[in-house]
Protein backbone atom coordinates (compact mmCIF):
# COMPACT_ATOMS: atom_id res chain seq x y z
CA UNK A 1 0.00 0.00 0.00
CA UNK A 2 1.30 3.54 -0.95
CA UNK A 3 1.24 5.97 1.99
CA UNK A 4 0.43 9.86 1.70
CA UNK A 5 4.12 12.01 2.21
CA UNK A 6 3.83 14.10 5.15
CA UNK A 7 3.59 17.85 5.02
CA UNK A 8 6.46 19.46 3.80
CA UNK A 9 7.91 16.49 2.44
CA UNK A 10 9.39 16.05 -1.38
CA UNK A 11 11.11 13.45 -3.19
CA UNK A 12 14.70 15.06 -3.75
CA UNK A 13 13.95 14.67 -8.00
CA UNK A 14 11.37 17.89 -6.87
CA UNK A 15 14.09 19.21 -4.80
CA UNK A 16 16.19 19.69 -7.88
CA UNK A 17 13.54 20.42 -10.13
CA UNK A 18 13.02 23.38 -8.16
CA UNK A 19 16.91 24.42 -8.26
CA UNK A 20 16.88 24.33 -12.12
CA UNK A 21 17.39 20.79 -12.84
CA UNK A 22 15.93 18.89 -15.67
CA UNK A 23 14.86 15.62 -14.12
CA UNK A 24 14.37 12.58 -16.63
CA UNK A 25 13.18 9.28 -15.29
CA UNK A 26 13.88 5.71 -17.61
CA UNK A 27 11.70 4.50 -16.16
CA UNK A 28 10.55 2.77 -13.30
CA UNK A 29 8.12 3.69 -10.85
CA UNK A 30 7.85 1.58 -7.77
CA UNK A 31 7.02 4.26 -5.40
CA UNK A 32 6.09 3.58 -1.85
CA UNK A 33 4.24 6.83 -1.36
CA UNK A 34 1.55 8.67 -3.56
CA UNK A 35 3.04 9.62 -6.39
CA UNK A 36 -0.44 11.90 -8.50
CA UNK A 37 -0.54 15.31 -7.37
CA UNK A 38 3.40 14.94 -7.19
CA UNK A 39 5.15 16.80 -10.21
CA UNK A 40 8.34 14.81 -9.69
CA UNK A 41 9.43 14.62 -13.25
CA UNK A 42 9.87 16.48 -16.56
CA UNK A 43 9.69 13.69 -18.07
CA UNK A 44 9.16 9.50 -16.55
CA UNK A 45 9.15 7.04 -19.87
CA UNK A 46 11.21 4.77 -21.52
CA UNK A 47 11.73 7.19 -23.98
CA UNK A 48 13.08 9.75 -21.41
CA UNK A 49 16.20 10.96 -21.48
CA UNK A 50 18.70 14.04 -20.64
CA UNK A 51 18.84 14.80 -23.92
CA UNK A 52 15.33 16.17 -24.27
CA UNK A 53 15.99 18.89 -21.89
CA UNK A 54 14.48 22.14 -23.17
CA UNK A 55 18.74 24.00 -23.75
CA UNK A 56 21.99 22.07 -23.73
CA UNK A 57 22.82 24.28 -20.94
CA UNK A 58 20.25 23.05 -18.53
CA UNK A 59 21.60 20.71 -15.09
CA UNK A 60 20.36 17.51 -15.25
CA UNK A 61 19.56 13.98 -12.90
CA UNK A 62 18.61 11.36 -14.78
CA UNK A 63 17.62 7.85 -13.61
CA UNK A 64 17.72 4.53 -15.73
CA UNK A 65 16.69 0.96 -14.05
CA UNK A 66 18.04 -1.46 -16.38
CA UNK A 67 15.74 -4.90 -15.94
CA UNK A 68 18.30 -7.54 -18.03
CA UNK A 69 19.53 -8.66 -14.73
CA UNK A 70 16.46 -9.15 -13.29
CA UNK A 71 15.23 -12.12 -10.89
CA UNK A 72 12.85 -13.35 -13.83
CA UNK A 73 16.12 -13.53 -16.28
CA UNK A 74 16.65 -17.12 -14.03
CA UNK A 75 13.06 -18.36 -14.72
CA UNK A 76 14.14 -20.58 -17.32
CA UNK A 77 12.64 -23.91 -17.87
CA UNK A 78 15.13 -27.26 -17.91
CA UNK A 79 15.58 -27.82 -21.24
CA UNK A 80 17.43 -24.18 -21.61
CA UNK A 81 20.37 -25.56 -19.56
CA UNK A 82 21.24 -27.87 -22.28
CA UNK A 83 20.32 -25.52 -25.55
CA UNK A 84 21.83 -22.17 -23.88
CA UNK A 85 25.54 -22.53 -22.95
CA UNK A 86 26.61 -20.08 -20.42
CA UNK A 87 29.33 -17.39 -21.56
CA UNK A 88 31.05 -17.68 -18.12
CA UNK A 89 32.12 -21.42 -17.65
CA UNK A 90 30.26 -23.45 -14.96
CA UNK A 91 33.03 -24.98 -13.41
CA UNK A 92 34.44 -21.14 -12.71
CA UNK A 93 31.57 -19.86 -10.38
CA UNK A 94 32.32 -19.99 -6.88
CA UNK A 95 29.12 -20.93 -5.25
CA UNK A 96 28.13 -19.88 -1.75
CA UNK A 97 28.33 -22.59 1.16
CA UNK A 98 24.61 -22.59 1.08
CA UNK A 99 23.97 -23.40 -2.26
CA UNK A 100 24.19 -27.12 -3.26
CA UNK A 101 26.91 -28.11 -5.94
CA UNK A 102 24.85 -29.34 -8.73
CA UNK A 103 24.47 -28.58 -12.21
CA UNK A 104 21.14 -26.44 -11.88
CA UNK A 105 22.83 -24.16 -9.14
CA UNK A 106 26.09 -23.90 -11.19
CA UNK A 107 24.18 -22.96 -14.66
CA UNK A 108 21.86 -20.55 -12.36
CA UNK A 109 25.05 -18.87 -11.04
CA UNK A 110 27.15 -18.96 -14.40
CA UNK A 111 23.77 -17.23 -16.15
CA UNK A 112 23.61 -14.72 -13.86
CA UNK A 113 27.39 -13.54 -14.79
CA UNK A 114 26.47 -13.52 -18.05
CA UNK A 115 23.44 -10.97 -17.06
CA UNK A 116 25.78 -8.75 -15.29
CA UNK A 117 27.73 -8.65 -18.28
CA UNK A 118 25.06 -7.48 -20.54
CA UNK A 119 24.21 -4.84 -17.81
CA UNK A 120 28.13 -3.76 -18.18
CA UNK A 121 27.27 -2.79 -21.83
CA UNK A 122 24.14 -1.04 -21.32
CA UNK A 123 26.10 1.09 -19.00
CA UNK A 124 28.95 1.88 -21.31
CA UNK A 125 26.07 2.65 -23.97
CA UNK A 126 25.13 5.47 -21.40
CA UNK A 127 28.56 6.54 -20.60
CA UNK A 128 29.77 6.46 -24.43
CA UNK A 129 26.26 9.13 -24.90
CA UNK A 130 27.48 11.14 -22.38
CA UNK A 131 30.72 11.30 -24.18
CA UNK A 132 29.13 11.98 -27.80
CA UNK A 133 26.99 15.13 -25.78
CA UNK A 134 30.73 16.71 -24.29
CA UNK A 135 28.78 15.74 -20.93
CA UNK A 136 31.00 12.84 -19.74
CA UNK A 137 33.68 15.09 -17.61
CA UNK A 138 30.83 17.40 -16.27
CA UNK A 139 28.14 14.47 -14.94
CA UNK A 140 28.78 12.22 -11.47
CA UNK A 141 27.70 8.55 -12.68
CA UNK A 142 26.18 6.12 -9.90
CA UNK A 143 26.37 2.98 -10.34
CA UNK A 144 24.21 0.11 -8.27
CA UNK A 145 22.02 -2.65 -7.29
CA UNK A 146 18.53 -2.06 -6.06
CA UNK A 147 19.68 -5.22 -3.69
CA UNK A 148 21.95 -7.63 -3.10
CA UNK A 149 20.95 -9.94 -6.54
CA UNK A 150 18.58 -12.48 -7.01
CA UNK A 151 20.40 -15.94 -6.74
CA UNK A 152 18.49 -18.00 -4.02
CA UNK A 153 18.65 -16.42 -0.82
CA UNK A 154 19.35 -13.26 -2.01
CA UNK A 155 16.74 -10.40 -3.25
CA UNK A 156 14.13 -10.35 -0.21
CA UNK A 157 16.51 -11.07 2.65
CA UNK A 158 18.35 -9.66 5.29
CA UNK A 159 21.46 -11.54 4.84
CA UNK A 160 24.06 -9.78 3.14
CA UNK A 161 23.65 -11.53 -0.13
CA UNK A 162 20.53 -9.55 -0.40
CA UNK A 163 21.17 -6.29 1.48
CA UNK A 164 25.35 -5.63 0.31
CA UNK A 165 24.76 -3.53 -3.15
CA UNK A 166 27.35 -3.01 -5.67
CA UNK A 167 28.43 0.60 -6.12
CA UNK A 168 30.58 3.04 -7.84
CA UNK A 169 30.77 6.76 -8.58
CA UNK A 170 32.08 7.64 -11.72
CA UNK A 171 33.92 11.42 -10.56
CA UNK A 172 33.61 13.57 -13.30
CA UNK A 173 37.49 15.65 -14.17
CA UNK A 174 35.55 18.73 -14.07
CA UNK A 175 33.98 18.76 -10.45
CA UNK A 176 36.64 16.47 -8.99
CA UNK A 177 37.60 19.27 -6.56
CA UNK A 178 33.72 18.50 -4.74
CA UNK A 179 35.04 15.02 -3.46
CA UNK A 180 38.22 14.28 -1.39
CA UNK A 181 39.16 11.08 -3.28
CA UNK A 182 41.87 9.98 -5.79
CA UNK A 183 40.85 8.05 -9.10
CA UNK A 184 40.52 4.59 -8.92
CA UNK A 185 40.58 4.29 -5.29
CA UNK A 186 37.70 2.56 -2.78
CA UNK A 187 36.66 3.21 0.48
CA UNK A 188 35.36 0.59 3.35
CA UNK A 189 32.94 3.53 4.96
CA UNK A 190 29.15 2.02 4.84
CA UNK A 191 26.81 4.10 2.53
CA UNK A 192 22.82 2.86 3.09
CA UNK A 193 20.22 4.17 0.35
CA UNK A 194 18.81 7.01 2.23
CA UNK A 195 22.03 8.85 2.02
CA UNK A 196 21.66 8.92 -1.96
CA UNK A 197 19.18 12.04 -1.80
CA UNK A 198 21.66 14.42 0.63
CA UNK A 199 24.36 13.10 -1.28
CA UNK A 200 23.23 14.25 -5.03
CA UNK A 201 21.82 17.79 -3.19
CA UNK A 202 25.05 17.95 -1.53
CA UNK A 203 27.10 17.95 -4.82
CA UNK A 204 24.37 20.34 -6.55
CA UNK A 205 25.18 22.32 -3.41
CA UNK A 206 21.66 22.65 -2.56
CA UNK A 207 21.11 22.32 1.53
CA UNK A 208 19.71 18.96 2.49
CA UNK A 209 16.44 19.56 4.05
CA UNK A 210 16.16 18.00 8.07
CA UNK A 211 13.33 15.59 6.77
CA UNK A 212 15.73 13.46 5.63
CA UNK A 213 17.35 10.27 7.73
CA UNK A 214 20.71 9.89 5.25
CA UNK A 215 23.91 11.59 5.15
CA UNK A 216 26.24 12.82 2.30
CA UNK A 217 29.32 10.63 1.15
CA UNK A 218 30.08 12.89 -1.09
CA UNK A 219 30.62 16.22 -1.52
CA UNK A 220 31.19 19.80 0.42
CA UNK A 221 32.30 19.16 3.75
CA UNK A 222 32.46 15.12 3.61
CA UNK A 223 36.30 14.05 3.73
CA UNK A 224 37.21 10.75 2.94
CA UNK A 225 39.11 10.20 6.46
CA UNK A 226 35.79 10.72 7.80
CA UNK A 227 33.62 8.40 5.21
CA UNK A 228 36.13 5.84 5.74
CA UNK A 229 35.10 5.45 9.51
CA UNK A 230 31.45 4.79 8.94
CA UNK A 231 30.95 1.79 10.36
CA UNK A 232 27.59 1.24 11.05
CA UNK A 233 24.55 -0.09 9.09
CA UNK A 234 21.22 -1.15 9.83
CA UNK A 235 18.89 -3.22 7.75
CA UNK A 236 15.48 -5.04 7.31
CA UNK A 237 13.29 -7.22 5.38
CA UNK A 238 9.16 -7.18 5.30
CA UNK A 239 6.40 -8.98 3.12
CA UNK A 240 7.88 -9.66 0.17
CA UNK A 241 4.84 -10.39 -2.61
CA UNK A 242 2.58 -12.79 -0.41
CA UNK A 243 5.27 -14.03 1.94
CA UNK A 244 5.41 -12.19 5.10
CA UNK A 245 8.98 -11.91 7.63
CA UNK A 246 9.91 -9.28 9.81
CA UNK A 247 13.73 -9.26 9.94
CA UNK A 248 16.05 -6.07 11.31
CA UNK A 249 19.71 -5.92 11.39
CA UNK A 250 22.78 -4.03 12.41
CA UNK A 251 26.39 -4.32 10.91
CA UNK A 252 29.00 -2.39 12.93
CA UNK A 253 32.29 -2.96 11.06
CA UNK A 254 33.10 -6.89 10.93
CA UNK A 255 29.90 -7.74 13.33
CA UNK A 256 26.38 -8.71 11.75
CA UNK A 257 23.71 -8.82 13.84
CA UNK A 258 20.54 -10.31 12.90
CA UNK A 259 16.95 -9.99 14.55
CA UNK A 260 14.13 -12.69 13.79
CA UNK A 261 10.94 -11.30 14.99
CA UNK A 262 9.21 -13.81 13.32
CA UNK A 263 12.15 -16.82 13.39
CA UNK A 264 10.11 -19.91 13.52
CA UNK A 265 9.03 -19.46 9.75
CA UNK A 266 12.09 -20.53 7.53
CA UNK A 267 13.50 -18.49 5.31
CA UNK A 268 12.09 -21.05 2.46
CA UNK A 269 9.07 -20.40 3.02
CA UNK A 270 6.89 -20.02 -0.28
CA UNK A 271 6.94 -17.18 -2.51
CA UNK A 272 5.42 -17.93 -5.37
CA UNK A 273 7.23 -15.96 -7.75
CA UNK A 274 10.55 -17.21 -6.36
CA UNK A 275 10.40 -20.51 -6.63
CA UNK A 276 9.60 -19.88 -10.52
CA UNK A 277 13.46 -20.45 -10.39
CA UNK A 278 14.97 -23.99 -10.95
CA UNK A 279 17.37 -23.77 -7.98
CA UNK A 280 15.05 -22.56 -5.58
CA UNK A 281 12.54 -25.61 -6.57
CA UNK A 282 15.69 -28.09 -6.69
CA UNK A 283 16.79 -26.57 -3.15
CA UNK A 284 13.42 -27.20 -1.53
CA UNK A 285 13.56 -31.00 -3.12
CA UNK A 286 17.15 -32.03 -1.85
CA UNK A 287 15.83 -30.89 1.54
CA UNK A 288 12.96 -32.89 1.47
CA UNK A 289 14.92 -36.10 0.04
CA UNK A 290 17.60 -35.22 2.82
CA UNK A 291 20.66 -34.63 0.68
CA UNK A 292 21.76 -31.58 1.88
CA UNK A 293 24.67 -30.36 4.41
CA UNK A 294 24.30 -28.42 7.93
CA UNK A 295 24.70 -25.33 5.84
CA UNK A 296 22.51 -25.96 2.89
CA UNK A 297 19.52 -27.07 5.34
CA UNK A 298 19.15 -24.16 7.16
CA UNK A 299 17.28 -22.38 4.44
CA UNK A 300 14.07 -24.54 5.41
CA UNK A 301 14.46 -24.67 9.57
CA UNK A 302 13.34 -22.33 12.09
CA UNK A 303 15.70 -19.59 13.18
CA UNK A 304 16.84 -18.57 16.29
CA UNK A 305 15.57 -15.28 17.45
CA UNK A 306 18.89 -13.34 17.38
CA UNK A 307 21.91 -14.25 15.24
CA UNK A 308 25.09 -12.96 15.12
CA UNK A 309 28.19 -13.19 12.67
CA UNK A 310 31.83 -11.98 12.26
CA UNK A 311 31.68 -11.54 8.62
CA UNK A 312 35.76 -11.25 7.98
CA UNK A 313 35.62 -15.32 8.70
CA UNK A 314 32.23 -16.25 7.46
CA UNK A 315 30.65 -13.65 5.11
CA UNK A 316 28.03 -16.45 4.04
CA UNK A 317 26.29 -15.94 7.66
CA UNK A 318 26.30 -19.71 8.34
CA UNK A 319 27.84 -19.69 11.26
CA UNK A 320 25.67 -18.38 14.25
CA UNK A 321 27.58 -17.03 16.81
CA UNK A 322 25.17 -16.19 19.07
CA UNK A 323 24.99 -18.84 21.47
CA UNK A 324 28.90 -18.71 22.10
CA UNK A 325 29.88 -17.02 25.46
CA UNK A 326 33.30 -15.62 23.98
CA UNK A 327 31.04 -13.37 21.64
CA UNK A 328 28.56 -12.60 24.77
CA UNK A 329 29.35 -8.83 25.38
CA UNK A 330 29.58 -8.47 21.08
CA UNK A 331 25.94 -9.96 20.96
CA UNK A 332 24.19 -7.94 24.02
CA UNK A 333 26.36 -4.54 22.39
CA UNK A 334 24.40 -5.52 19.09
CA UNK A 335 21.56 -6.65 20.43
CA UNK A 336 21.42 -3.16 22.22
CA UNK A 337 22.14 -0.86 19.13
CA UNK A 338 18.78 -2.86 17.46
CA UNK A 339 16.28 -2.45 19.80
CA UNK A 340 17.57 1.37 20.64
CA UNK A 341 17.38 1.83 16.93
CA UNK A 342 13.81 0.34 15.89
CA UNK A 343 12.41 2.27 19.18
CA UNK A 344 14.24 5.92 17.85
CA UNK A 345 12.26 5.11 14.36
CA UNK A 346 9.04 4.47 15.75
CA UNK A 347 9.03 1.33 13.82
CA UNK A 348 5.57 0.88 12.70
CA UNK A 349 6.14 -2.93 11.95
CA UNK A 350 5.60 -3.67 15.23
CA UNK A 351 1.90 -3.67 14.34
CA UNK A 352 0.21 -5.83 11.55
CA UNK A 353 0.19 -4.76 8.28
CA UNK A 354 -3.38 -4.91 8.76
CA UNK A 355 -3.62 -2.26 11.59
CA UNK A 356 -1.07 0.09 9.60
CA UNK A 357 -2.81 -0.05 6.38
CA UNK A 358 -6.22 1.11 8.44
CA UNK A 359 -4.50 3.43 10.44
CA UNK A 360 -1.39 5.13 9.62
CA UNK A 361 -1.33 5.37 5.67
CA UNK A 362 -2.54 8.89 5.85
CA UNK A 363 0.77 10.35 8.18
CA UNK A 364 2.98 7.81 8.84
CA UNK A 365 5.54 9.53 10.79
CA UNK A 366 3.09 11.66 12.69
CA UNK A 367 1.05 7.97 13.24
CA UNK A 368 4.48 6.75 14.67
CA UNK A 369 5.82 9.88 16.75
CA UNK A 370 2.16 9.69 18.93
CA UNK A 371 2.51 6.14 19.37
CA UNK A 372 6.20 6.22 20.09
CA UNK A 373 5.92 5.13 23.76
CA UNK A 374 3.71 2.34 22.84
CA UNK A 375 5.68 0.67 19.95
CA UNK A 376 8.74 0.86 22.42
CA UNK A 377 6.66 -1.26 24.65
CA UNK A 378 5.81 -3.60 21.91
CA UNK A 379 9.34 -3.50 21.37
CA UNK A 380 10.15 -4.63 24.88
CA UNK A 381 7.63 -7.37 24.37
CA UNK A 382 9.20 -8.71 21.54
CA UNK A 383 12.61 -8.77 23.19
CA UNK A 384 11.07 -11.12 25.57
CA UNK A 385 12.29 -13.90 23.02
CA UNK A 386 15.78 -13.11 23.84
CA UNK A 387 15.51 -14.20 26.98
CA UNK A 388 15.44 -17.62 29.21
CA UNK A 389 12.06 -18.91 29.40
CA UNK A 390 12.64 -19.61 32.80
CA UNK A 391 12.82 -15.52 33.32
CA UNK A 392 9.86 -14.54 31.10
CA UNK A 393 7.37 -17.00 31.52
CA UNK A 394 5.45 -15.40 34.67
CA UNK A 395 5.84 -12.07 32.44
CA UNK A 396 4.34 -13.23 29.71
CA UNK A 397 1.34 -15.24 31.46
CA UNK A 398 0.62 -11.58 32.52
CA UNK A 399 0.54 -10.12 29.53
CA UNK A 400 -1.64 -12.84 27.73
CA UNK A 401 -3.99 -12.00 30.62
CA UNK A 402 -4.24 -8.34 30.88
CA UNK A 403 -2.11 -6.55 28.52
CA UNK A 404 -3.27 -4.36 25.57
CA UNK A 405 -4.05 -5.97 22.58
CA UNK A 406 -0.90 -5.60 20.67
CA UNK A 407 1.09 -6.58 23.81
CA UNK A 408 -0.93 -9.97 23.56
CA UNK A 409 -0.14 -9.91 19.71
CA UNK A 410 3.71 -9.55 20.35
CA UNK A 411 3.25 -12.39 23.84
CA UNK A 412 1.97 -14.88 21.32
CA UNK A 413 4.71 -14.40 18.95
CA UNK A 414 7.28 -14.26 21.67
CA UNK A 415 5.65 -17.53 22.79
CA UNK A 416 5.52 -19.29 19.29
CA UNK A 417 9.51 -18.72 19.39
CA UNK A 418 9.98 -20.82 21.98
CA UNK A 419 7.81 -23.56 21.05
CA UNK A 420 7.52 -26.48 22.79
CA UNK A 421 9.37 -24.61 25.85
CA UNK A 422 6.50 -22.62 26.08
CA UNK A 423 3.89 -24.92 27.11
CA UNK A 424 2.62 -23.78 30.50
CA UNK A 425 1.06 -20.91 28.44
CA UNK A 426 -0.96 -23.49 26.62
CA UNK A 427 -4.20 -22.09 28.79
CA UNK A 428 -3.48 -18.84 28.42
CA UNK A 429 -2.72 -18.86 24.47
CA UNK A 430 -6.27 -20.99 24.04
CA UNK A 431 -8.12 -18.59 25.76
CA UNK A 432 -6.86 -15.98 23.04
CA UNK A 433 -7.64 -17.72 20.09
CA UNK A 434 -11.13 -16.74 20.53
CA UNK A 435 -10.63 -12.80 21.17
CA UNK A 436 -12.14 -9.95 19.96
CA UNK A 437 -9.50 -9.37 17.50
CA UNK A 438 -8.49 -11.50 14.94
CA UNK A 439 -4.99 -10.55 14.76
CA UNK A 440 -4.37 -11.97 18.69
CA UNK A 441 -6.69 -14.81 17.85
CA UNK A 442 -4.14 -15.78 14.60
CA UNK A 443 -1.59 -15.21 16.35
CA UNK A 444 -2.39 -17.38 19.72
CA UNK A 445 -3.56 -20.08 17.12
CA UNK A 446 0.09 -20.57 15.52
CA UNK A 447 1.50 -20.37 18.93
CA UNK A 448 -0.78 -22.83 19.97
CA UNK A 449 -0.25 -25.06 17.51
CA UNK A 450 3.73 -25.01 17.73
CA UNK A 451 3.30 -25.37 21.27
CA UNK A 452 0.76 -28.43 21.46
CA UNK A 453 1.43 -30.06 17.31
CA UNK A 454 -2.49 -29.90 17.14
CA UNK A 455 -3.86 -28.71 14.47
CA UNK A 456 -4.38 -24.97 13.50
CA UNK A 457 -6.27 -25.23 10.14
CA UNK A 458 -9.43 -24.84 11.52
CA UNK A 459 -9.39 -21.91 13.12
CA UNK A 460 -7.24 -20.42 10.32
CA UNK A 461 -9.33 -21.03 7.95
CA UNK A 462 -12.31 -19.56 10.37
CA UNK A 463 -10.22 -16.29 10.65
CA UNK A 464 -9.97 -16.35 6.81
CA UNK A 465 -13.09 -16.21 6.43
CA UNK A 466 -13.90 -14.04 9.01
CA UNK A 467 -11.79 -10.81 8.42
CA UNK A 468 -13.11 -8.39 6.00
CA UNK A 469 -9.79 -7.13 5.50
CA UNK A 470 -7.58 -8.31 2.47
CA UNK A 471 -3.90 -7.66 4.66
CA UNK A 472 -5.53 -9.85 7.48
CA UNK A 473 -6.29 -12.79 4.91
CA UNK A 474 -2.61 -12.30 3.69
CA UNK A 475 -1.06 -12.81 7.23
CA UNK A 476 -3.17 -15.25 7.97
CA UNK A 477 -2.31 -17.56 4.50
CA UNK A 478 1.23 -17.07 5.33
CA UNK A 479 0.62 -19.14 8.03
CA UNK A 480 -1.71 -21.54 6.42
CA UNK A 481 1.60 -22.23 4.21
CA UNK A 482 3.96 -22.33 6.91
CA UNK A 483 1.71 -24.94 8.92
CA UNK A 484 0.74 -26.64 5.42
CA UNK A 485 4.65 -27.01 4.45
CA UNK A 486 6.97 -27.30 7.23
CA UNK A 487 4.17 -29.15 9.66
CA UNK A 488 2.29 -31.37 7.51
CA UNK A 489 -1.07 -30.41 8.45
CA UNK A 490 -3.82 -31.03 6.05
CA UNK A 491 -5.35 -28.06 3.83
CA UNK A 492 -8.75 -28.45 1.55
CA UNK A 493 -8.32 -24.94 -0.12
CA UNK A 494 -12.19 -25.08 -0.57
CA UNK A 495 -12.68 -24.09 2.84
CA UNK A 496 -12.44 -20.90 1.99
CA UNK A 497 -15.61 -19.01 1.10
CA UNK A 498 -14.08 -16.02 -0.22
CA UNK A 499 -13.20 -15.98 -4.13
CA UNK A 500 -9.74 -15.23 -5.31
CA UNK A 501 -9.18 -11.75 -6.59
CA UNK A 502 -5.58 -10.97 -8.59
CA UNK A 503 -2.62 -10.24 -6.94
CA UNK A 504 -1.13 -12.26 -3.58
CA UNK A 505 -4.17 -13.25 -2.48
CA UNK A 506 -4.71 -15.15 -5.79
CA UNK A 507 -0.94 -16.40 -5.71
CA UNK A 508 -1.49 -18.15 -2.12
CA UNK A 509 -4.89 -19.49 -3.56
CA UNK A 510 -2.80 -20.79 -6.75
CA UNK A 511 -0.48 -22.47 -4.34
CA UNK A 512 -3.04 -24.19 -1.84
CA UNK A 513 -4.71 -25.77 -4.98
CA UNK A 514 -1.87 -26.75 -7.09
CA UNK A 515 0.28 -28.12 -4.69
CA UNK A 516 0.22 -30.42 -1.66
CA UNK A 517 3.03 -28.67 -0.08
CA UNK A 518 6.53 -29.68 1.13
CA UNK A 519 6.10 -32.37 4.20
CA UNK A 520 6.08 -36.14 3.54
CA UNK A 521 4.10 -36.36 6.62
CA UNK A 522 0.54 -34.58 6.55
CA UNK A 523 -1.60 -34.81 9.29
Amino acid sequence: EAVTLPKGVLPWSVILRNAGYYCANNSKQDYNFIIKGINAWDQSSKKASWRNRPNKDMPFFYMQSMGQSHESSLHFKDALMEEEKTLTPMESVNLHPYHPDTPTFRYTHARYHDRMSVIDDLIGSALKKLEEDDLLEDTFVFYFGDHGGVLPRGKGYAYESGVHVPLVVRIPKNFSHLVDHEEGTRTDGFVSFIDFGPTILNLAGIDVPLFMDGKPFLGEGVKSKDLSKRDEVYCYADRFDEKYDLVRTVRKGKWKYIRNYQGFYPDGLQNNYRYRMLAYQEWRQLFIDGKLTEEQKQFFLPRPAEQLFDLSKDPHEVNDLSNDREFRKKLLEMRGKLSEKVKEINDLSFYPESFMVKEALSNPVSFGADRSAEIARLVDVADLALLPFAKVENPLKKILSSGTDWEKYWACLVSAQFGRQAASLQDSLETLMNHRNLMVQFRAVEAFSLLTQKNPMPKLIEITNLSQSRVEVLLTHNSVAFFRDHHGFKLDPKSFSIVAPKGEYYRRMEYFTDSKGLSNNHK
